[in-house]
């Protein structure tokens, strides 16, 4: 298995044989609805579409998961898998082969990638966005992805799972609380799934942050802290720290 960060949520995940493109953000700038004075995110460093992409896969329908410009340097032929808000949003920029999976349905990819929505973050009445688990069918190596930290009790029932990305610090607002957990809940999904690997997500990266939202969050914990947590508590997984753009090959 290989993993190359892209800053944000954004990866390259590289399992069963398969290039999956994971929330991509790789161009232009970052904002919600084109509010640029409630938050933009800007790159310092434009990467590089990755080349030869089997699959898209999109956590969320919100612009820091399923980013439009981005998607729109896309080929529209590659095949997404993507939760229900994210299917909307590539539909209609026009791809082809798009697969909407709610929380709990399982979809198989090309005979040897199982890829199962778990439940994500909350988004409205009767609507949840995705975490995924990946599983390569033939080798049995997974992978769990989780960008807010909201991890289902459920999941429990993949033990063991090989490697984990998801937040490691929490990003909170006030007023909101944390709109990114990490620290305990990342603690808890370590003792549910018993991964070799960790590595953190959602925040820091080639990327600068402005806007009035970016004034007043807070950041909570650090990754020295959350490895000296698995520590005391008797946990063996390993904390991998991505630069961003570096291919990690892991020895699982």
């Amino acid at each position: 298995m290989h993993l190359t960060w892209l800053d944000s949520n954004s990866w390259l995940i590289e399992i069963a044989g398969k290039r999956i493109l994971l929330d991509p953000w790789l161009v232009d700038t970052l904002t919600f609805i084109n509010l640029d004075w409630l938050f933009k995110g800007t790159k310092l460093k434009e990467r590089p579409i990755p080349e030869n992409i089997d699959l898209i896969l999109l956590s969320q329908g919100l612009e820091d998961h399923a980013h439009p410009p981005t998607l729109k340097q896309l080929n529209r032929q590659i095949p997404v898998v993507a939760s229900l808000s994210a299917a909307k949003v590539v539909q209609n920029l026009g791809y082809t082969s798009v697969t909407a999976l709610n929380p709990g349905e399982t979809f198989t990819f090309q005979d040897n990638l199982e890829i199962k929505a778990t439940n994500g973050l909350f988004a409205g009445p009767n609507a949840r966005e995705n975490g995924y688990l990946l599983k390569d069918l033939q080798s049995g190596l997974s992978l769990y992805y989780d960008p807010h930290g909201t991890h289902d009790p459920q999941i429990q029932q993949a033990a063991p799972v090989d490697v984990v990305i998801t937040p490691l610090i929490d990003l909170n607002l006030p007023l909101v609380g944390s709109i990114i957990k990490g620290t305990n809940k990342a603690l808890e999904v370590a003792k549910w799934l018993k991964p070799q690997v960790m590595l953190p997500t959602a925040a820091g990266g080639d990327v600068t942050f402005e806007g009035l939202i970016d004034k007043f969050l807070t950041t909570v914990g650090t990754v020295e802290e959350f490895r000296a947590s698995l520590a005391q508590n008797n946990l063996s997984t390993k904390v991998i720290e991505p630069v961003p753009g570096d291919r990690i090959q892991l020895k699982l």
